[in-house]
């Protein structure tokens, strides 16, 4: 199993990046897919979720309005539009897996993680 990100980078406050991650090893459409991020010095938090079947969605409140999670199952991807980025969205930010388990919140409910892409806002 493999979850590998990119696109993350260094960019200005209002700017955007468009954040990907690749699946392999598992059956990537039955799974919720998640983005979390996580900065220096605090917890990890969920920013949005999109659901195996029908594409639902839900979001942080930090950053609805702002960023959009896809996903494409026919490319075993999913993705993260940032928009509007703000220097608090400064983090190392992870895809997730979860195949059905609990509320698909907590980081412990997901058995599938990547290894993080750093994306850095700031002038």
């Amino acid at each position: 199993v493999q979850l590998v990100e990119s696109g993350g980078g260094l960019v200005q406050p209002g700017g955007s990046l468009r954040l990907s991650c690749a699946a392999s090893g598992f059956t990537f459409s039955a799974y919720a897919m998640s983005w979390y991020r996580q900065a220096p010095g605090k917890e990890r938090e969920l920013v949005a979720t999109i659901r195996s079947a029908g594409g639902i969605s839900d979001y942080s409140d930090s950053v609805k309005g702002r960023f959009t999670i896809s996903r494409d199952n026919a490319e075993n991807t999913v993705y993260l539009l940032m928009n509007s980025l703000k220097p608090e969205d400064t983090a190392v930010y992870y895809c997730a897996a979860n195949e059905g388990v609990g509320s698909l919140s907590a980081p412990i409910e997901y058995g599938y993680w990547g290894q993080g892409t750093q994306v850095t806002v700031s002038s």
